[in-house]
C-alpha cells in the first residue's frame, strides 16, 4: 500500500462516517438538543475555540504525563515479573484485582484524598488506568523468552545486560508497543473521568461538564470529537515509534 493509499483510507473511513452520521441525524429530525450533527460542531468549535485550545493542552499534557508514569512503571514491573517466576505469582493477583476495579469508583477517592490537587489528581487516575496492559506485555515477553537462547549467550560469556539488550528487548518490543496502543486511549479515558468529577477544574472533562450542565449538546459532542483527534494523534505517534523501534516485526503484505 503506498504512501498516499495509507493516508486516504482513513480520511476517507472519516468522511463515510461523518456523512452516516449527519443522514441519521437528518432522518430522524433531531433537533440539536437531542443529537448534534457534524453540522453543528464547526460553530461549536468557533464560538469556544479559546477554550477548546486551553483546556485541550490542559487534557493533552495531562495524559502524557500519565502515560509516562505509567511506561516507566510497567516497564520496571513487567521486568521484575519476567525475569522472575516467584514475583510473578505474587504480583499478577495484585495487578488483576486492581485492574478489575471500575476506575470511576475511584476517582472521588482519589479527588478526596489529594482535595484540591487538580493536576496531582487527573495525571494520577491517567497512569492508574493505563499501567496494566504495558506490564503484562513486558512480563509475558520477558517470561517466553526461550531459555536456549539465554543459555548459549551465557555459555559464550555474555552478561545478563547484553542478553537483555540482545534477545530479551528486541523480542519484547512489538508486544510493548502494541500495549501501548491500547494504553493511550486508557490514560485519555482516565484523565477526562478526573475532570468531569472534579470542581472547578479544567481540561476537556471539564468543558464537556459544562456542556452538560447548560444543555449544550453541540458542544458536548464537539468535545468528544476533539478528544477523539487527540487520541488518535496520540495513537499515530506511538505508530511511528513502533516503526521506528519495531518495523522489523510489521508483517509485509504485497
Amino acid at each position: 500500500m503506498s504512501s498516499k493509499q495509507r493516508f486516504a483510507t482513513p480520511v476517507i473511513a472519516l468522511v463515510i462516517f461523518a456523512l452516516l452520521w449527519e443522514f441519521v441525524v437528518w432522518i430522524n429530525g433531531w433537533p440539536n438538543y437531542v443529537m448534534a450533527s457534524p453540522s453543528d460542531l464547526g460553530p461549536a468549535f468557533y464560538k469556544f475555540r479559546w477554550l477548546f485550545l486551553e483546556f485541550g493542552w490542559d487534557t493533552l499534557w495531562r495524559t502524557v504525563a500519565g502515560l509516562m508514569l505509567a511506561i516507566a512503571f510497567g516497564v520496571v514491573v513487567g521486568m521484575i515479573m519476567g525475569f522472575s517466576r516467584t514475583m510473578r505469582e505474587a504480583l499478577y493477583p495484585l495487578l488483576v484485582g486492581f485492574n478489575a476495579i471500575p476506575k470511576a469508583t475511584v476517582v472521588p477517592v482519589v479527588a478526596l484524598l489529594l482535595v484540591g490537587q487538580h493536576n496531582l489528581n487527573t495525571v494520577l487516575l491517567a497512569f492508574m488506568i493505563s499501567f496494566f496492559p504495558i506490564t503484562v506485555s513486558i512480563s509475558i515477553g520477558l517470561s517466553t523468552l526461550e531459555p536456549e537462547y539465554r543459555d548459549i549467550l551465557l555459555s559464550l560469556g555474555a552478561s545478563r545486560l547484553t542478553i537483555f539488550r540482545k534477545i530479551a528487548l528486541p523480542k519484547t518490543l512489538p508486544e510493548f508497543f502494541g500495549a501501548l496502543k491500547v494504553a493511550v486511549t486508557l490514560a485519555f479515558i482516565g484523565t477526562n473521568l478526573m475532570e468531569i468529577v472534579e470542581p472547578h477544574g479544567r481540561g476537556l472533562g471539564h468543558l464537556f461538564d459544562s456542556g452538560k450542565i447548560s444543555a449544550d449538546y453541540p458542544l458536548m459532542f464537539a468535545v468528544l470529537i476533539a478528544l477523539a483527534i487527540m487520541g488518535i494523534g496520540l495513537y499515530y505517534v506511538v505508530v511511528i515509534l513502533e516503526k521506528i523501534f519495531a518495523g522489523w516485526a510489521e508483517r509485509q503484505e504485497s
